[in-house]
């Protein structure tokens, strides 16, 4: 056993005492999480504007802090922008993670000194949480590597910022930096490929032990690997025992993943946002991730039917139910208030409270964690057919394909022209492009070579119409959603292809 696990395993056992602790009384944690936020808040100018001197509880603070999204926060962010301090949190944010808006374009999410811990404790405590409950800790002693964005930053109003996994580099704690790869200089390469392949020269000849990362970024690691050595991953890093991954749905890709690994090897889910950090798995044996209920942030649930009606019930931890979808609301100590983070979640434990994630509040793509959304595909379908007047579109939808027949993964969009474009390759393109323009995730994913240029399948006359005549929901309040993150609609629609 090396120096490194040796320490972990009583460290491991240390934590695993303190989340029992504040996991086993949730709703005295929960308070007192938000009577701190209330007292960091106070003397801010958005405490002030909402009255927090006179808020006492829950109740008073559904009156005063109504829900935002970051299109109503932005005011406030803008203050910070502008060189304010103490404008949504005491102080001023020591980073911003910059992250793809959807109708607010780029997005400058605060981290203060406050909130840090809440990011790089709760990745720490996840495997900690693994080491304490199966007693593995030799990883630890290896070489792990964290398949992220460019750590390096820029300034903004005097502010650090870059992308959450950037940022979440720089504290890496001391005693993993020393085995942590790729290197600096590496990871700041900005060519997906080229990046990789300096990558896979750092690390195919090291002991690693942890692989991280966004599944389909690590599929495409491993694909690498395989073409140079021709040997499955096992041969290439015997060592390897974790896999921790986090961002999108890991079932499409766990069955690819096992089979380019050539053995199966132990997983953690993470549930990280630029927003803050909100649940990782704690256990092997029981299904969900541990909310994190004394980690800087008071949570709200709103039940999912209800969120788009006018006055939505906002619970807190001790009023949710199994088995429900409710949109996540966080109250932090960035200074994110009554914040909707768009995700919809569902308790399966509530001793301790473990949730699973089910997706977005709206309909969305995030196969591959491009967080696309209906706005976005039909601004991106408007613009094009700007510059294809021949165009006339019935309709379409648009759906993810993860294992296609050949060639990379991609978004397959099935349209029903009622005039198709002249030049269909053009216009695939300019769609394409669009769709860029519109998400930086999507953006990044084609130029990484993770994903390939969309596909367009026409269909015959009326498919929609038959489609949903088939499914006996043909009429005016029933349409055929524009997006969906499973390929069921797809392949129904395929029937009716041209």
């Amino acid at each position: 056993m090396g120096f490194r696990s040796l320490l972990a395993k009583p460290f491991a056992s240390y934590i695993a005492r303190q989340t029992m602790q504040w996991s086993s009384r949730p709703g005295f944690y929960q308070q007192r999480v938000f009577e701190n936020l209330l007292q960091g808040g106070i003397a801010t100018a958005f405490g002030k504007d909402h009255g927090f001197g006179d808020i006492r509880d829950h109740d008073a603070f559904k009156k005063q802090v109504p829900i935002r999204d970051y299109e109503a926060l932005k005011p406030y962010v803008e203050k910070v922008l502008a060189g304010q301090s103490d404008v949504l949190w005491k102080g001023r944010p020591t980073y911003f993670a910059k992250t793809s808006g959807t109708t607010s374009g780029t997005k400058y999410i605060p981290i203060t000194k406050e909130s840090i811990p809440n990011h790089i404790d709760s990745a720490r405590n996840s495997l900690l949480s693994y080491i304490h409950e199966t007693g593995k800790a030799s990883f630890v002693d290896g070489n792990l590597i964290f398949l992220s964005g460019s750590p390096e930053l820029h300034d903004t109003a005097g502010i650090k910022t870059g992308r959450l996994s950037g940022i979440a580099n720089h504290h890496v704690p001391a005693y993993l930096r020393g085995n942590q790869k790729p290197s600096y200089n590496t990871n700041i390469i900005e060519d997906w490929e080229e990046k990789l392949e300096k990558i896979i020269d750092e690390t195919i000849h090291s002991n690693m032990t942890l692989i991280s990362g966004i599944p389909p970024w690590v599929q495409m690691y491993f694909d690498r690997i395989q073409a140079r050595t021709g040997k499955k991953i096992k041969d290439v890093f015997p060592n390897f025992s974790v896999f921790v991954y986090g961002g999108v749905n890991f079932e499409p890709y766990r069955a690819k993943l096992t089979e380019s690994i050539g053995k199966e090897v132990d997983s953690i889910e993470l549930y990280p946002a630029s927003e803050g950090f909100i649940a990782y798995q704690d256990s092997q044996k029981e299904e969900g991730l541990l909310l994190l209920l004394n980690s800087g942030i008071f949570y709200e649930f709103i039940p999912a039917d209800e969120y788009f009606s006018e006055n939505p019930r906002r619970l807190s931890i001790d009023e949710v139910e199994l088995g429900k979808n409710y949109g996540l609301i966080i109250n932090n100590n960035a200074g994110l208030w009554g914040y909707s983070i768009g995700d919809t979640v569902k308790f399966v434990s509530t001793q301790p409270y473990r949730v699973v994630v089910t997706g977005r509040i709206k309909h969305f793509i995030s196969a591959f964690g491009e967080h696309v959304i209906g706005e976005e595909v039909e601004k991106a379908m408007k613009f094009t057919m700007q510059k294809f007047p021949e165009v006339e579109l019935v309709e379409f939808t648009v759906a993810p394909q993860v294992t296609p027949a050949e060639g990379l993964p991609h978004h397959e969009w099935l349209v029903e022209f009622a005039q198709p474009p002249r030049d269909v390759k053009a216009f695939v393109l300019e769609l394409d492009n669009q769709l860029r323009e519109l998400n930086v995730y999507y953006d990044d994913l084609i130029s990484g070579s993770i994903l390939s240029v969309l596909k367009l399948t026409s269909l015959r006359k009326n498919a929609f119409i038959d489609y949903m005549k088939s499914l006996g929901k043909l009429g005016g309040q029933n349409k055929v959603p524009r997006l969906a993150n499973d390929r069921r609609i797809a392949e129904d629609l395929t029937n009716y292809k041209i």
